[in-house]
């Protein structure tokens, strides 16, 4: 990816006014500190006036208001109108608007690939040791017999939209897959949740491992197999429907000791270069490595990172099964569940290597200079600035149904459609392309499309990521936005077509140089929910 730099309006117009007054004020002190002088005659200008030196300054000013006034004649206001209409192609076709999004992309969405590979470089250097250290530490002390033991396979996954090049604003989180390998004498036998009669549409997405004898003559059968691997059973499973399945919970609370283990003994070693600390996430998120910049570190790229560590169990052909699970909306707490199905037995599913190889065939067959995955960095802006004058509960709503995942599939759902981005993904027809993916997003919302995972949905890209496990291939199919009830989808399409219509005004307040824009007026009262106030 090439680097390009762009002029910050921000900082050079006050610092070209700092300087050229810094020069007349030593001009005058220089000027006086040299005694008397000789009167001049009569008209000859025996100086630099300080006067004309403000005169010009204010000329200055005054042209650059002109300027950004005859711009903002060709911005156009903000349309009200419904439905598809709402989405009038016109809404980009003023290249005043386009100036302000691509201003807004340089200088609030676009991410520095110097700053981005540097923190990746970085993250990949310190969890590498720690999960060296891990792989080395094994599990001692957990069950008789270190052979029934889980352990870490020695390698990690970097997953996200860091890894995906549409990562937006600061390179400061990151996803890490930790895998984990099983014992010989164990294998998992994994079931979709997605036919499971009178299940909540939060869990559609999740699976069950079961236990099983390995195909292979260490699993003998029978009881002397159910003998041998009792005490991993009594470890790591939970019954479920009398059978033993593997518990993501039990998992998880076993990850998270084994690394704080493996922490304290790469400590000592990481203290030159940074510090490194690890939180917790209980039994609803997985544990997150904090790295801090050490004082002595006089790098370029000195930033605070977050790594969430996830541990994950391979089903074969780069899918991984994660703990723990998506958390449950309010809508679908964990007493729902039928009868004989326990929480703590609940995977999620990860597809980030297949995902990934989508995108690499997109871009195979893209058009040179498609702006695909800039679109979507901008319908993730598009989506922060939504979120702007909601109260937290509002806002926690509209994050989990527009999240980065979502939006990361409403773009290959537009995309697969069209079998790869053409001609009419450049740079010129930016505007319009994004309003494509917000007009599919918003009728993904109001149920006039369906919004399927695109590698568990029906068809879906199988044929373009590759082989499957079975059990994916046979999963039911998984609509994403299902877990959320009407109401609350109608009330972030409302809020999504609201934020639209008001493009040109957010981008002139919140993107680019701002003392170029006027603000609109702070109000004075707080949103209560999606359509009240202002963004």
């Amino acid at each position: 990816m090439s680097v390009h730099y762009t002029l910050n309006l921000r900082v050079f117009w006050p610092l070209v006014t700092g300087l050229c007054t810094a020069l007349v004020c030593l001009y005058h002190v220089l000027r006086g500190s040299g005694g008397a002088r000789a009167e001049p005659p009569d008209g000859v200008d025996g100086g630099f006036p300080l006067l004309k030196v403000a005169v010009l300054l204010l000329l200055s000013y005054v042209l650059l208001r002109c300027r950004h006034a005859v711009r903002q004649r060709f911005l156009p206001g903000s349309p009200r109108l419904g439905g598809h209409a709402a989405f009038s192609s016109r809404h980009f076709r003023e290249p005043g608007l386009s100036i302000l999004l691509e201003s807004y992309y340089e200088h609030e969405v676009r991410l520095s690939p110097h700053v981005l590979g540097h923190s990746k470089a970085h993250v990949s250097r310190i969890v590498g040791e720690l999960v060296r250290a891990g792989r080395a530490r094994g599990s001692p002390g957990l069950i008789p017999g270190g052979a029934l033991a889980l352990a870490f396979r020695g390698d990690f996954i970097q997953v996200g939209s860091a890894y995906e090049q549409h990562k937006i604003r600061r390179p400061d989180s990151f996803d890490v897959l930790v895998p984990l390998r099983l014992p010989p004498l164990v294998a998992l036998e994994p079931r979709s949740l997605g036919e499971e009669p009178v299940l909540a549409p939060a869990f559609r997405g999740c699976f069950v491992c079961a236990l099983k004898a390995p195909p292979s003559p260490l699993g003998a059968s029978g009881g002397h197999w159910l003998r041998d691997c009792k005490p991993f059973a009594d470890a790591f499973c939970v019954d479920v429907r009398g059978r033993r399945h593997l518990s993501a919970t039990l998992v998880l609370r076993w990850f998270q000791s084994h690394l704080q283990r493996s922490l304290a003994t790469v400590r000592y070693s990481l203290e030159g270069r940074c510090r490194v600390t690890l939180t917790p996430g209980g039994l609803e998120q997985p544990p997150t490595l904090h790295i801090l910049p050490c004082r002595t570190d006089y790098g370029c790229c000195r930033l605070s990172m977050a790594v969430r560590l996830i541990p994950a169990v391979h089903l074969g052909d780069g899918v991984f099964l994660v703990a723990p699970p998506p958390p449950p909306l309010p809508s679908a707490p964990l007493l729902e569940l039928p009868e004989g199905l326990r929480a703590e037995a609940l995977w999620g599913v990860n597809t980030a290597r297949q995902e990934q190889k989508l995108l690499s065939w997109l871009q195979e067959r893209a058009a040179p200079g498609a702006c695909y995955l800039k679109c979507l960095q901008l319908l993730k802006a598009l989506r922060d600035l939504g979120a702007r004058g909601l109260d937290s509960a509002a806002a926690t709503q509209w994050g989990r149904i527009l999240s980065s995942y979502v939006l990361k599939t409403v773009l290959l759902a537009v995309l697969l459609r069209k079998g790869a981005p053409g001609q009419g993904w450049d740079e010129e027809h930016l505007g319009k392309c994004l309003e494509e993916l917000v007009q599919f997003l918003r009728d993904c919302l109001l149920r006039r499309h369906t919004l399927f995972h695109c590698v568990l949905g029906p068809g879906g890209a199988a044929a373009e990521v590759g082989p499957l496990p079975k059990a994916l291939r046979e999963a039911a199919p998984v609509d994403l936005l299902a877990a959320f009830d009407g109401q609350a989808r109608e009330l972030a399409a409302a809020r999504l077509l609201s934020t639209w219509q008001r493009l040109p005004q957010l981008l002139r307040a919140y993107g680019g140089p701002r003392y170029l824009a006027r603000c609109p007026p702070p109000r004075s009262q707080r949103t209560q929910g999606f359509l009240e106030g202002e963004p």
